[in-house]
């Protein structure tokens, strides 16, 4: 991976008050991006994607899931993940979901974090300079609804046109005030009962 990576950018989002409230658990909420050089630019349609995926991916994945741990103070404290790429106007979607949708970055993010879940997901292709919303949830509960939050990224310079924006994210804990219930004690409601409610 040598001189792929341009720079490695750290946003960090920390949540403690909601409305004026004080949140129950003051939640930080923490992206790890790399700037990459696109290794696919400027060689038109490539195939076959996936000696540069070997070859880059799992670094990658080393590389920012370590800065969400040092960042949060231990893989105890990450409770929540996520990860997103966005690829610059030269390159294909498919560009950086080959990089965060193989094992070769999940594996080791879930690995490194000690999740089990499936590892929820965003990518796009952007100028430079535009937001990524990326979507987190528990790392071992994946339905457990408190984690469903996002963090957001943006890089002014990134991605360039033949670059790539791969991310990591993580949080500490839930929403900010989680109160909406999750569905091991939700009830059952089916498109028919509520219609009969309705009349």
């Amino acid at each position: 991976m040598s001189g792929l990576v341009r720079k490695v950018v750290t946003v960090v989002d920390e949540v403690l008050l909601e409305l004026g409230r004080p949140v129950a658990t003051p939640v930080r909420r923490v992206a790890a991006a790399a700037v990459i050089r696109n290794p696919w630019a400027g060689r038109g349609f490539v195939a076959d994607l996936q000696p540069a995926v070997e070859e880059v991916a799992p670094e990658l994945g080393q590389l920012l899931t370590g800065k969400l741990i040092e960042t949060l103070g231990g893989v105890d404290r990450i409770e929540a993940f996520g990860k997103a790429a966005v690829v610059g106007l030269d390159g294909e979607i498919e560009h950086g979901g080959a990089l965060i949708h193989t094992p070769y970055f999940g594996n080791v993010l879930r690995e490194m974090t000690e999740g089990t879940s499936i590892i929820v997901f965003n990518d796009d292709r952007l100028p430079a300079g535009e937001p990524l919303t990326v979507p987190l949830w528990h790392k071992t509960a994946a339905a457990t609804r408190t984690h469903y939050q996002t963090v957001q990224i943006r890089i002014p310079d990134a991605p360039r046109a033949d670059e790539i924006v791969v991310i990591a994210g993580a949080s500490s804990g839930p929403r900010p005030n989680a109160r909406i219930g999750d569905r091991r004690t939700d009830p059952v409601v089916r498109l028919a009962d509520l219609e009969n409610a309705a009349r």
